[in-house]
């Protein structure tokens, strides 16, 4: 796959809305209920992308992953609550391209954004059963540090772990 990077924009949103639409529903399909993978939709995903955009642009990295003018995969990087961390806080990708290496690039990519925020690690919450996103992590020199939590998606409490690593 011949994959390219670039800065994220207003026009992008729609299509990142509606890829992590597709993503998440691919990638959660055996943790969450079909119910809960049906909200938000594509559309309000785009919307909820639209707004965070509009108060976070200053502060947070969208990069796209294009093949030719489709986007099929992006990340979004920025500051973290988690003191001395700047925070991974998505990779997705198209569920027809997974396992090609778009994600690959988007990490290092996002490594290297991370980086020059300035902070003394990197830090990202993956949920606990999804263990192809773990592995993932694994292999990108990431690992658990302890911390764990129960957030809501679409109303679904589900568990979650931090995984942090070094950006020195």
């Amino acid at each position: 796959m011949a994959a390219t990077l670039r800065t994220g924009n207003d026009v992008d949103l729609l299509p990142v809305g509606a890829l992590h639409f597709r993503s998440r529903g691919a990638a959660y399909a055996h943790i969450l209920s079909p119910e809960t993978l049906a909200t938000p939709s594509a559309a309000a995903l785009a919307e909820w992308w639209t707004e965070r955009w509009k108060w976070e642009r200053e502060t947070h990295r969208l990069t796209v992953a294009e093949d030719f003018d489709r986007i099929i995969g992006f990340s979004y990087v920025g500051p973290s609550e988690t003191e001395g961390a700047a925070e991974l806080y998505a990779i997705h990708v198209d569920p027809a391209v997974v396992g090609t290496g778009v994600g690959r690039l988007l990490m290092v990519n996002a490594l290297t954004q991370l980086a020059e925020i300035g902070e003394e690690r990197a830090v990202l919450w993956v949920l606990a059963a999804n263990e192809r996103a773990r592995r993932f992590y694994d292999r990108g020199g990431w690992s658990p540090d302890g911390e764990t939590r129960v957030a809501p998606i679409s109303g679904e409490s589900v568990p979650q772990l931090r995984y942090s690593r070094p950006l020195a």
